[in-house]
Order: structure tokens, then sequence, then C-alpha cells
């Protein structure tokens, strides 16, 4: 077996300082961390490819919905805290795939002029790699500086990885968060665009994400996806509650071989996100009122099988006991994270939902990047 490079060796040590300061040592991260070169290249190497992909989710949701909210001929595109213009690359892959191709016209806003130098070549290699018809006008600026509809307003607004960079330690964070995405959607979004919001799946952040979104529900935001509802997230009422997705991943070698050195795991996609709308489209246009969405992994236990649903009607746990698996109900063993699933016969007992034998599982959309 080849041993590792010093230049793998040194890539190495640089994605694991930075997994810390983006994990437990928060408290430490400097605001322009892709200021410093080292941190800035193990991000591209390590966490741009996956980070990429992250949009792809909301972008399929509104893609669902039966009024094709991405079927314009021309989309402008605002990446707010663009850094090296991740969440943009995460845009022309999800296009590249799609016979509908649109024309984009992409705004990238950074603090960091590098990031934003490096953002253009990677989306200008990108587009003309797959034959896209795409600009990027790239910005140094701040996210708090809201306005940005020179011209036209924006079909869509990308937050990525960036409100939880916003006020750390302030106590008001929350309110000031709420506060900017307001004034950007006010300022920037069309009346039938959407805004974009993906965060990191740790606890902590995600939690923040469901305080955030509460805020901008509570100022008239309407939520288009992941929920089904646009009320109060009933996470919100446990302190150990949070939402984020995990999609599985096959990751390139380069980064299989940067686990084996560091000892983490990036096979799979962990996030949190949200989807904004001036207009009270939702997801749950497609599917009524009593649908569900999957929130928690399988809860397997000795002679019964558990998930969390949250839906219009709250957020509850649903079991069914293995004894009453049925050809109705067989779908039940296919529910994922994510996963939007309906019922018919499906028993209230109150504290939570019961799966009986004549029960039938209904699954409507699972979870895909």
């Amino acid at each position: 077996m080849n041993k590792p490079s010093n230049e793998m060796r040194i890539l190495a040590d640089n994605v694991l300082r930075l997994s810390k300061l983006l994990t437990r040592d928060r408290e430490s991260l400097p605001s322009q961390y892709l200021k410093d070169p080292d941190l800035r290249l193990a991000y591209l190497r390590y966490y741009l490819p996956s980070n990429m992909k992250k949009v792809h989710l909301a972008l399929s949701d509104l893609s669902l919905h039966p009024e094709f909210l991405l079927s314009k001929p021309r989309l402008r595109v605002l990446d707010l805290g663009a850094g090296p213009g991740t969440a943009l690359l995460g845009l022309l892959a999800f296009f590249a795939q799609r016979a509908q191709r649109p024309s984009l016209t992409c705004v990238a806003v950074d603090r960091v002029m590098e990031n934003l130098r490096i953002a253009e070549d990677l989306f200008n290699s990108y587009r003309t790699n797959k034959k896209l018809d795409a600009t990027l006008k790239t910005i140094r600026g701040d996210v708090e500086s809201a306005d940005y509809a020179s011209e036209d307003p924006f079909d869509l607004i990308i937050f990525s990885n960036v409100l939880n960079e916003l006020f750390p330690f302030d106590e008001d964070r929350i309110a000031r968060r709420v506060a900017i995405v307001m004034t950007t959607i006010g300022l920037n979004l069309a009346k039938d665009g959407s805004c974009i919001i993906v965060e990191p799946a740790l606890r902590d952040t995600s939690r923040e994400l469901l305080e955030v979104r509460d805020g901008l529900v509570a100022q008239g935001a309407y939520v288009f996806s992941p929920c089904l509802m646009s009320s109060r997230c009933p996470a919100s009422d446990n302190p150990r509650d949070w939402c984020h997705e995990d999609i599985p991943w096959e990751p390139p070698a380069l980064i299989k071989e940067i686990d084996k050195l560091t000892g983490l795991r990036k096979d799979s996609l962990k996030f949190s996100y949200l989807v904004l709308r001036k207009d009270n489209n939702s997801l749950s246009d497609m599917f009524g009122p009593d649908a569900f969405r999957v929130v928690s992994e399988p809860l397997i236990t000795k002679g019964k099988i558990e998930f969390f649903l949250c839906g219009m009607r709250g957020r509850k746990l649903v079991t069914r006991l293995d004894k009453d698996r049925s050809p109705l109900n067989i779908h039940f063993d296919k529910l994922t994270r994510g996963a939007i699933v309906s019922f018919e016969r499906l028993r209230d007992e109150g504290a939570r939902y019961k799966v009986e034998q004549l029960t039938e599982v209904i699954i409507h959309k699972h979870l895909q990047g």
C-alpha cells in the first residue's frame, strides 16, 4: 500500500483543523476563515464537493410543484455569503442534469475577494464544461448589505452555510438573522421567487435555524419546504429535538483518502434547509393536509419499528408492530428520513399513531438530492 505524500498529509491536517473549527471549536472560528489559504484549500478539496450538492434537495422540492416554480426561461439568482461559489456550482450541476435548462443570471456576494476570484473561475469552467447558458457577477460585500436588486428582482436567493456564522455570540442573534432574511427578501426577491437557506446539521445550528424559521413565519414569511405547514415548528418545544436531512452519498477517492488519514467520515450529506416564498405556494399543495414528513431514522426495537412524523397535525411517533406487517403497510419498511408519506386507516392513539394490518402506507416522495 502506497504511503500518502507529504502534500496529502498536510491537506489532511488542514481538513481536520477546519473540521474542528466548524464543529466542536466553533467559538474559535474566525469570521473570515476562508482568508486562510490552507483552510481555503481544505474547504475546496474536502467540503465543496459535498456542500455543492446540498442545494439540490431544495431545488428538487421547487421543481415538483404543479405551478412549475423553476420553469422560467431565465432565472436571476443571488448567492449571499457565496464563499468560493459552492451553492452556485450546485445550481449549475442541478440544471445540467435536466432537459429544460433556463438561462441563469447569477450574482455572488462575499467579503473575501479571493473567494470571489475562485468562484468566478470554478463557475466559468463548469458552465463551459456543461454547455450551460449562465453568467456570474461578483460583488465584494456583506450579507447585511441587503439591497442587491439593482436591475430586476431575483427569482432565487440563497443563504448557504451563512446564517449560523452571523453574530454567533450575540444574545439577539436570532432576531438579527430574521431581520436580515426578511429585509433581503423584501428588497430583492421577486413576488413569485424563492429563498433557500442551508445550514449545518449540528444540533445547535439546526435548532437555531428552527428559531429563525419561527421568527420568519411570525413576520409573514411562507414556508415552502421541508415543512408541510407554516405554523410554529413542533420540534421547537423540546431542546433535544432538531430537524436535519441525511442523504446517502458516494464520496470521490480523494475524500475517502482524507477520511482514512483523519478519522472523519463523509459518506452522506447531512444538513438542514428551509425554502421560503413570498406567495403561499407550498410543497403541501401536492400532498394534501393529511401528509407527513418522516423526521427521524427508523427506531427499531424488539417487535416493532417506529418513526417520528411531522405535518399539519403536529409531530408524533408512529408505530407498527412486527405482527401487524401486511401487504397494505409493507411500504412502512421502506420509509427513510425526509420521505413524504400518507396513510389510510391510521389509528390515532393520542400520544402516537399506530399502523395496523389494514392501514395502507402511501409513499409520495423519497428524500433525494
